[in-house]
């Protein structure tokens, strides 16, 4: 693809202001140019923030999973009832991130690829701004409203 390659040259560079090695912040990341988009700086600072989201994730599990480990004999009906909601209600929550976990997983490997923060519709870039709020987007804005709509029109 033209675009990554064109990214991949631009990466060389290294942003005024930052060290070498040094992750950048979301104001230092905003600030930077079209030209620089995913350089090796933009991309070590997602795929640090991916990282962190994946370890959380994974740590979340593994509570849920001691947490509905520990069985507690509650002899009223009701108080059993609503530990069993809460239960539930904690398993659906860990499914969502279960699913989260995946999209995570497969942002890590499109920074690895050098895929990551290209529209994986129309090559385009996604932009730093809508990749801060959902570091797992693989479309850009124009792209997924175009899908939303016509899934809200044809439906799934």
């Amino acid at each position: 693809m033209k675009v990554i390659e064109v990214a991949t040259k631009t990466s060389k560079t290294n942003s005024p202001g930052t060290a070498e090695g040094a992750l950048l912040t979301e104001a230092q990341l905003i600030k930077m140019g079209e030209k620089e988009y995913m350089n090796e700086a933009q991309l070590a600072f997602f795929k640090t923030r991916l990282q962190q989201l994946e370890k959380d994730l994974l740590k979340n599990a593994g509570e849920t999973t001691e947490h509905l480990r520990e069985t507690v004999l509650v002899p009223d009906p009701a108080d059993r009832a609503t530990i069993e909601e809460e239960h539930a209600l904690e398993l659906r929550t860990r499914d969502r991130e279960r699913k989260l976990l995946k999209k995570v997983q497969q942002s890590i490997a499109s920074i690895d690829g050098g895929e990551y923060g290209w529209c994986e519709e129309t090559g385009e870039p996604i932009g730093i701004p809508r990749l801060l709020a959902r570091p797992t987007a693989t479309l850009s804005l124009e792209a997924q409203q175009r899908r939303e709509l016509k899934q809200k029109l044809y439906g799934d």
